[in-house]
């Protein structure tokens, strides 16, 4: 009986890594390159270096202190924040350490190790100038290595991530949603001057590394809330009063149009992807909020998503964000994880009793194959963060897709694409499928544009807290005439939001 017992267990561990996709023995892989992956999920020429960075944010406003049932105090109490941030970043090629991660699960209390190719505390490739900078931010509650698979994979095509432990916000921190509401932008600015302080100091492990000017978001969930408030979208007063938020109206420092939001616009930021951002569904953002968002975002979904909705979540904010080119990677039928969760580790597959759910669930997808999600994000975000980062003409190319996957046709001849071939750039035969692909151009103005000055200025505006031209909101030639033969002949300016007359 104890021999069977003990063969039982054996094909019980067997079968739970074969359905994670990893190696026997729960190596937790975060690295998987699944067969029919697309092209540019695979790792780049870099190896990698990865390490551990103790930060403090002096003077902070102790969100957990407040409390609407007893009278604001004054003054304010505040705390020094402390945020761990995991780095990782190209390392030298003759560099060599472990290569295990050892990170908690959803209940806060169960430690695991995964496994990836980026190198405990590696010495840093030093001879090809500095990398552009990407900060991700994790969902609520989360943690830094959320996005592992993420992180590692774009360190190796040349750029330095930095992924925030958000304080309040993981699972051994978990506390009042109001910290984490107040908290997010603001850690992913203090964020960014950190790495870019860091950079500069030549006696520093990152001296020199990072190329702080030229900075992405990353972030899931709440972690995308976050990114979408920093690029630019300042919330709405129905959401500062809400009574789960931030007490006393401390979201206010968010508040559209005010002078601590516009402050807050970096213009060092130079793009964003948001994984199923939250608020939406709640009415944390309005039409004149999110049109203030500065900068291109790529926007990624679950048709499914029942936490941060779909229509009236995810895909509401890029269709409102008309001051920018935008797109919508979708999911069809995932839930809210789509494309952004390592794959659960195997000692999460155990149900919590104080959770009221299997640890599991917060990793997985009912559909879709937690490592083909990945491989896709992978594919995705490279190819958006080569396009906005590094001017790379052909990522663009990745990009350019006819919306629904499963409309591409592949056509090909003696090993040549013909001109019917359609199939989604970098996947192989018979691999795009489920999936929607969907780009906004810019519709309207930023609603900081101010055109004071645009008589002296060929018409131009000038946006102060992006730090950036505004578009003449009268353009002369930028007609677009492409559905001109159902509209008896008149054309569209985007920038002016006017019809044309038909040429």
């Amino acid at each position: 009986m104890m021999e069977r017992l003990k063969r039982s267990a054996v094909l019980a561990c067997c079968f739970i890594c074969t359905f994670m996709g990893t190696n026997v023995l729960a190596e937790n892989r975060i690295d998987t390159q699944l067969p029919g992956a697309p092209e540019l999920s695979a790792y780049g020429d870099y190896k990698i270096g990865v390490t551990t960075v103790e930060l403090i944010n002096p003077g902070q406003i102790d969100i957990l202190q407040l409390d609407n049932a007893v009278p604001l105090p004054d003054p304010l109490p505040v705390y020094d924040r402390p945020l761990t941030v995991e780095v990782w970043y190209p390392a030298d090629a003759a560099s060599a350490g472990n290569t295990t991660l050892t990170a908690y699960l959803r209940d806060g209390t169960t430690e695991v190790e995964l496994q990836g190719q980026a190198e405990r505390d590696a010495s840093p490739a030093v001879n090809d100038g500095s990398f552009p900078l990407v900060i991700v931010s994790h969902g609520y509650p989360g943690n830094r290595f959320l996005l592992s698979h993420l992180a590692e994979n774009i360190a190796s095509k040349g750029y330095v991530v930095a992924s925030i432990d958000h304080t309040d916000s993981t699972y051994r921190t978990q506390a009042a949603f109001g910290s984490t509401l107040v908290n997010r932008s603001l850690d992913q600015i203090f964020v960014l001057d950190e790495m870019e302080r860091l950079s500069m100091d030549g006696t520093s492990f990152f001296g020199g590394l990072i190329d702080a000017s030229n900075t992405a978001l990353v972030g899931y969930s709440m972690g995308g809330y976050g990114a979408v408030i920093t690029a630019g979208a300042g919330v709405t007063q129905l959401s500062i009063d809400y009574s789960f938020g931030a007490p006393h109206g401390q979201l206010g420092v968010h508040e559209a149009g005010s002078a601590s939001h516009n402050e807050l616009i970096d213009s060092r930021i130079k793009t964003a992807v948001a994984f199923a951002p939250w608020g939406m569904n709640f009415g944390f953002w309005d039409a004149a909020g999110l049109a203030d968002i500065e900068i291109p975002m790529l926007f990624v979904a679950g048709s499914e998503d029942d936490v941060s909705g779909y229509e009236n979540g995810i895909r509401a904010i890029w269709e409102g964000a008309t001051s920018v080119e935008r797109a919508l990677l979708t999911f069809d039928n995932a839930n809210h994880n789509a494309g952004a969760a390592m794959p659960a580790p195997v000692e999460s597959y155990v149900f919590s009793d104080a959770l009221g759910f299997n640890l599991s669930e917060h990793y997985t997808d009912p559909v879709w194959q937690s490592e083909r999600m990945n491989n896709i994000s992978q594919h995705f975000v490279t190819a958006w963060l080569n396009k906005y980062m590094k001017d790379d003409s052909e990522a663009g190319s990745y990009l350019e897709l006819v919306p629904n996957s499963n409309d591409g046709v592949y056509a090909q001849t003696d090993g040549v694409f013909t001109d019917d071939h359609t199939y989604w750039k970098g996947f192989p035969d018979r691999t795009a499928k489920g999936l929607l692909f969907e780009w906004l151009q810019p519709s309207g103005q930023s609603s900081r544009c101010d055109y004071t000055d645009a008589d002296v200025n060929d018409g131009w505006g000038w946006n102060g807290a992006a730090g950036l031209s505004c578009a003449p909101l009268q353009v002369q030639d930028n007609c677009d005439y492409i559905d001109a033969d159902a509209n008896d002949g008149w054309g569209w300016d985007p920038v002016a939001e006017e019809s044309c007359e038909p040429r």
